[in-house]
């Protein structure tokens, strides 16, 4: 990959890290592009099941590396759409969100500012209960703009947004997960978020797609097109050969044995 993210595959589940340790993983124009490129490299994969991100070293991800944001460069052109919906910085958070398959943040030490968003992005969050977090940018006079609101819509309360915001408050992994930022803590996030992941690869892989596009669906479906998308994704796997397989595994007590989806039915995103 490069010398800012590394990807590992084993057993159907695609393990994707921060490798930039020495500097907290903190995000600078090469760190975006490595993302970027693991997420299409991640989407291209067709027998992929899960995917597990996780940072090396101290912490997740410090946010950005602001020695590489200096007031003397040229600001970042934000408006044109590079990726689907999103752009560039966008896409790092985003882009988890249009993988075919459920993805799962492990995050450790440090989830600041953009390192909050990536693990925003992703379906399952593990967090360590002392993780410092922070929804950073009004400290350095922005706004959030790596997808934040889109992903955070849901999941945490209105008015608990706004003061976050309003005031880059910092508060800790146990906080993150009672307000909605992360799913649950773990002593050992990477440990945990594996062991999902392990879970979900073993599950029909047509469903486990079928069910994160209508996760994908009900932030801004009406409940006329999310009951036909019910039916339309039921209607594509009940009674095929893997959904089958699914009920006599578990009648016979054994694992269940799915074959790999084929490249032509792997590449459907959300956008």
């Amino acid at each position: 990959m490069s010398d800012r993210v590394a990807i590992t595959v084993s057993s159907h589940i695609a393990h994707m890290t921060l490798t930039r340790a020495d500097k907290m993983n903190a995000l600078d124009p090469a760190m975006f592009e490595a993302i970027c490129g693991a997420i299409d490299e991640l989407s291209a994969m067709p027998d992929l099941r899960a995917v597990v991100v996780s940072g090396e070293g101290r912490g997740f991800c410090a946010g950005l590396d602001l020695s590489n944001f200096s007031g003397d460069s040229e600001p970042m052109d934000l408006m044109p759409r590079t990726h689907g919906f999103a752009n560039v910085p966008q896409q790092i958070a985003w882009g988890w969100r249009t993988l075919p398959v459920p993805v799962i943040a492990a995050a450790h030490g440090v989830a600041i500012g953009g390192g909050l968003n990536i693990i925003s992005g992703a379906d399952i969050r593990i967090i360590h209960p002392e993780t410092r977090c922070a929804v950073m940018e009004m400290r350095w006079g922005l706004v959030p703009d790596m997808a934040g609101y889109p992903l955070w819509r849901g999941n945490v309360r209105d008015d608990v947004l706004r003061k976050l915001v309003y005031t880059n408050a910092e508060f800790s992994g146990t906080e993150a997960c009672e307000l909605g930022f992360a799913s649950e803590t773990a002593g050992d996030p990477l440990a945990r978020a594996m062991s999902l992941a392990e879970e979900i690869a073993s599950k029909n892989p047509h469903a486990i797609r079928a069910a994160k596009r209508l996760s994908n669906a009900l932030a801004d479906s009406t409940d006329e097109a999310l009951l036909l998308a019910e039916s339309a994704e039921q209607t594509e796997i009940i009674g095929k050969p893997n959904q089958v397989e699914a009920v006599m595994s578990q009648m016979e007590g054994r694992p269940a044995a799915y074959p790999d989806i084929p490249r032509s039915l792997s590449q459907a995103t959300f956008e």
